[in-house]
């Protein structure tokens, strides 16, 4: 339990923090289950033992003190998990105030005025939330959320760096079963200089 519930060493390393910002904004989510210390919980498919691997070492070297957990769970996932109160103070959103979509998450500004810092938070993103793919022997980059502010980040970011990204909205019917799957959801799509673009952000699913 050592490194659980004490305020411990967080790297300042603003590269390294805005990488895993971007794996949080993804698939991350917060939690507070003892009423002391804030869990980050990144979901992760077992189909990329890589970046498994890769996310792991990130929380390690961002909180050197803390332990990363990894869980099993169904339908192929796994949940990588570590303790630290400087969470929310880092991602800026709260552990007990709602989904990220309820606290309009998005990236956190001191990102978006840097190139470096854009970059390692695109990664985080599209190594979580983004997809590359194939389409008519063409390579294919998108990104999907549910939350506006961060699709228009992803979309921005993106532009900054000199690329021409498509910003789609799909509207969804409000029958679905689940809640979030009633939510409209944007799509970022790239389908120029793709690989130009890769190169410079270098995630993990390619």
């Amino acid at each position: 339990m050592r490194g659980y519930f004490r305020k411990t060493i967080l790297n300042k390393d603003k590269g390294l923090q805005a990488y895993v910002i971007g794996l949080a904004l993804g698939d991350g989510n917060l939690s507070n289950p003892n009423g002391k210390a804030t869990r980050l919980r990144i979901t992760c498919d077992k189909k990329y033992p890589f970046l498994i691997t890769k996310i792991c070492k990130a929380l390690e070297k961002l909180f050197p003190e803390n332990k990363v957990s990894i869980v099993d769970r169904d339908k192929g996932c796994v949940d990588i998990s570590i303790y630290s109160n400087h969470f929310e103070k880092l991602l800026g959103w709260k552990a007990k105030n709602g989904s990220k979509f309820v606290q309009k998450v998005n990236v956190p500004n001191w990102i978006k005025e840097n190139n470096n810092y854009k970059i390692n938070c695109l990664r985080g993103l599209i190594e979580t939330d983004g997809s590359i793919y194939n389409d008519r022997g063409y390579t294919m980059m998108i990104f999907t959320s549910v939350i506006p502010a961060l699709a228009k980040d992803f979309y921005d970011m993106i532009l900054s760096l000199e690329f021409n990204p498509h910003l789609y909205l799909i509207k969804r019917g409000k029958t679905a079963e689940y809640k979030y799957s009633q939510q409209d959801v944007y799509h970022i799509r790239l389908s120029k200089n793709v690989s130009k673009f890769l190169e410079l952000v270098k995630p993990e699913k390619i």
